[in-house]
């Protein structure tokens, strides 16, 4: 009788000190491990051999990316799962090490499977390739370029329209009618109403990513903006939408380091969830160059994740294959140096139960149009965002993370911030007095893609044309 999935998952809960809260699913077709609990499928001998040469965080990954491990349905409570079995020690982020005499059990039990062998090849995703000293301006031009220029087609597609990649805020979470497209119009509105923007002010928008902010800004607030970003493609795209839009005269798009924007005075600035590309040291030189860029009495505007003291990147995975050089910390951090650079934070709000439903949103597209990614971008680096998205999900929901809007100003003659005393109605769904219905006026996004692939009237999230 095949028994492979007993011994391994006798091993494993050895190794855990504990129950494991999953059933296994070996490549024999042995099972073991509670009957209600999340299958874990062990397609291959290979995914072994992965965590024996790579007996870590990565291991597993590319065991799954590979397809040699799966999760037979969602692999949401499979994460979850696996989370509460093996917490992290007490102020920080790893996790108990296997004791030598535990080690060399798994060890002979892997020679019996046939386990043992040489490394096996990465699976077929890219994988980022940075070089040089970090936070370079090469280096984090790679960095970005690696995580946001994959394909503006897969972009368009994930996300919808607008295409904002930063959580939306669900003003109506209880409304089948209301989706992640009406979520992330409601965050850019609430952006520009916490700006205070109006006809004719000038907006400085540092990592506009796909230029929605900036279109939004100027096409329902009357201001005009200057858009930066590192990312040829992300570039690209927006100065097409802005010209479709009949926008060109309010929006101009910089294929531009944030170290190097022309010294001008806005009366606004926002960087909505770029300071976690910015880095640790960098970033008390990059509040003081948002200090600079505005003019007394101009407002500022930070989107931003953050996580623990202990744990200020996104781990072996996410620096491997999503975004290298990733650094957050916590909150109060980020206003300590704001508030050294010069600026006074007036208000900050977090919206983290926001980022699970717009995450999870993302997530359900990926899984309705799995065939199209897969056939855009190939399966590993399909199953590469599945487990992004999944585990980024479980991250915000559980706190691991969090994200956080901060409204400050620079500070005028004799203290003057310029903000009201009692501020406005900044939420709700109800357009500026005197303008158009959002987002109206202009066609699809179609014909050739600016990045050379081939365009498309994709569907968005809610079926309807991700423009």
């Amino acid at each position: 009788m095949n028994n492979t999935a007993r011994h391994l998952h006798g091993t494993l809960e050895r190794l855990l000190g504990g129950p494991l809260p999953i059933r296994l699913r070996a490549w024999d077709g042995s099972e073991s491990g509670p009957a209600d609990a999340p299958v874990v499928e062990l397609r291959s001998r290979r995914a072994l051999r992965r965590l024996l040469w790579q007996p870590n965080q990565l291991g597993l990954v590319e065991a799954y990316v590979a397809g040699e491990l799966e999760a037979a349905g969602e692999l949401t409570p499979v994460l979850r799962a696996l989370r509460a079995a093996v917490p992290a020690r007490p102020g920080t982020r790893s996790r108990p090490r296997p004791t030598l005499p535990q080690a060399a059990d798994a060890a002979v039990l892997l020679l019996r499977l046939g386990a043992v062998g040489p490394r096996p090849p990465r699976p077929g995703a890219p994988r980022a390739a940075v070089r040089g000293v970090r936070h370079s301006r090469a280096r984090d031009r790679a960095a970005i370029s690696h995580h946001y220029d994959l394909s503006n087609d897969f972009y368009a597609r994930l996300l919808g329209h607008p295409m904002a990649y930063s959580c939306g805020y669900w003003t109506r979470p209880g409304d089948p009618a209301y989706d992640v497209t009406d979520a992330q119009r409601d965050k850019l509105t609430l952006v520009c109403r916490k700006l205070g923007l109006g006809p004719d002010d000038r907006l400085l928008d540092v990592g506009c990513g796909w230029g929605a902010l900036a279109e939004h800004a100027a096409a329902e607030y009357g201001a005009r903006v200057t858009a930066v970003t590192l990312s040829e493609r992300q570039a690209a795209y927006a100065r097409t939408r802005v010209r479709q839009r009949g926008l060109a005269d309010r929006v101009d798009v910089q294929l531009r380091d944030y170290r190097d924007i022309r010294q001008e005075r806005y009366d606004a600035v926002s960087a909505i969830e770029m300071g976690e590309h910015v880095g640790d040291t960098e970033y008390p030189g990059f509040a003081r160059r948002l200090h600079a860029l505005l003019r007394p009495s101009g407002r500022l505007l930070v989107q931003q994740m953050s996580r623990g003291q202990h744990a200020p990147g996104g781990g072996a995975f996410i620096e491997a294959y999503i975004a290298p050089d990733m650094h957050m910390r916590p909150l109060g951090r980020t206003l300590s140096l704001l508030e050294t650079a010069g600026l006074e934070v007036r208000s900050t709000e977090s919206i983290r139960e926001h980022y699970v439903a717009t995450v999870r949103a993302w997530l359900r597209t990926l899984e309705r149009r799995w065939p199209e990614f897969v056939e855009l971008v190939g399966e590993p680096t399909a199953r590469v965002w599945r487990l992004y998205l999944t585990g980024g999900a479980l991250a915000f929901e559980t706190g691991g993370m969090g994200v956080d809007q901060v409204l400050a100003v620079r500070p005028g003659e004799r203290g003057a911030s310029g903000m009201p005393a009692v501020q406005p109605a900044w939420h709700g769904t109800s357009r500026p007095h005197g303008v158009a219905e959002p987002y109206g006026g202009a066609e699809p996004y179609g014909g050739a893609e600016p990045d050379g692939t081939a365009g498309s009237d994709v569907a968005g999230p809610d079926g309807g044309d991700a423009r």
